[in-house]
This record gives C-alpha cells, sequence and structure tokens, in this order.
C-alpha cells in the first residue's frame, strides 16, 4: 500500500468518526467525573400472579405479553435479564424495567437523561445498528492508531518523537494500571 494511500485512508477514517471519538470521551470523561446523568422513573403498574421467567429464549416473548397484558405498547429491540429483573433495550432511550415481586412482575418506565443515554450508547446498549457503528469504530480506530504509529515511524523528522511518546505513554498506562 503507498504511503499516499494510507494517509489518505487514516485521514479519511479520522475524519469520518471524529464526532463518534469526541462524544464517546466526553460522555465517558463525564462519567469518570460523576456526572453520571439520570434515569427518571415512571409510573409503575403491576401485573398479578406471575413470574418473570429465567429462560432466555422465552425472556422476550414473556415481556412482550406482559407490557400487552398491562395495555403498554412498547417499542424493542430485545430484552435484558438479570436474576429476577429484565429491561427492554436499548435503553439509551425510553425503556421498561420489569422486577420479579411476591405478588406479580412490577413494570416501571424509564427515560434517561442525555448524560445519561449517551453513557448507555457508551457502553453498547444503544440499537443494534449502534452496535454495528460502535464495532466499525472500534475496527477503524485501531487501524487508525497503527497507521499513525507507522506514519510517524516512518518519517525521520518524527521518528524519535514518535517512539518517545509512544513508550512514554505505554509505560504511563502500565504505571498507574500497577498502582
Amino acid at each position: 500500500m503507498s504511503r499516499k494511500l494510507l494517509v489518505s485512508l487514516h485521514l479519511y477514517l479520522a475524519a469520518f468518526f471524529a464526532p463518534v471519538i469526541i462524544i464517546m470521551a466526553i460522555s465517558g470523561g463525564l462519567y469518570l467525573f460523576d456526572v453520571k446523568g439520570e434515569m427518571t422513573a415512571g409510573e409503575s403498574v403491576v401485573v398479578p400472579n406471575v413470574q418473570l421467567t429465567q429462560d432466555s429464549a422465552a425472556l422476550d416473548d414473556q415481556v412482550r405479553g406482559l407490557l400487552a397484558q398491562a395495555g403498554i405498547d412498547a417499542d424493542f429491540e430485545y430484552v435484558k435479564g438479570r436474576g429476577n429483573e429484565a429491561q427492554t433495550r436499548p435503553t439509551s432511550r425510553d425503556y421498561y424495567q420489569l422486577k420479579n415481586l411476591a405478588d406479580g412482575v412490577e413494570i416501571t418506565a424509564m427515560s434517561p437523561s442525555l448524560q445519561a443515554g449517551l453513557m448507555e450508547l457508551h457502553k453498547g446498549h444503544g440499537p443494534s445498528l449502534y452496535k454495528w457503528l460502535e464495532k466499525a469504530f472500534a475496527v477503524a480506530l485501531i487501524f487508525i492508531m497503527l497507521t499513525g504509529l507507522y506514519l510517524g515511524l516512518q518519517s525521520p523528522m518524527l521518528k524519535q518523537k514518535t517512539m518517545l511518546l509512544c513508550s512514554s505513554g505505554l509505560l504511563v498506562f502500565v504505571l498507574i494500571a500497577l498502582l
């Protein structure tokens, strides 16, 4: 692959994914600074005399049936179950949380704030199409970083700086990770 083509691919991918990188950095940074956003709980409805199943294959259908029984018209892609609870996904937008109670299943409407919704996207809890974008982003980011390092190491003017900065970054990462 020619240097010109490599530089072009590096630039095109970096420019295309720049908004994703910035949004991920902002949402992740805010989360680390304890600005996590809020999940606002709406009204709860209890469907009596039933329990959520632990069988993940049947959980989607059971949740659809419970929501219909409660008179809730819900639009969701799949259900994530955890013990006595389940959530409709994606959770980056309004969703439902279901919880086993002694006398039935409690269904609660949940609404994420902007920051909470961004964090749900950041964690991979968004729509399926967005998950594909995140997978492409992960592959592209690895390519962008490796080509950037390669191009820096191939340049006589940048070779020493690239090696020094990359080594320093690796050293800082390892030292802080071990603390």
